[in-house]
């Protein structure tokens, strides 16, 4: 399953920049992931200073 931000991303585009595949961009106020693109490394959640990306 896909990576996913929750809403209590800041905006702050760390995310963004970790991805290696290209899946993270800025959706309505926060950064969303395609899911069709993710591969569910994991990069993103560790960088994610809010803590608002999991695998769920």
């Amino acid at each position: 399953m896909a990576f996913v931000i929750n809403n209590t991303c800041v905006a702050c585009g760390a995310c963004e920049a970790q991805c290696p595949v290209g899946a993270i961009s800025m959706g309505d106020g926060k950064f969303e992931i395609d899911p069709d693109k993710c591969i569910d490394c994991g990069s993103c959640a560790g960088q994610c200073p809010v803590g608002a990306i999991s695998n769920e």
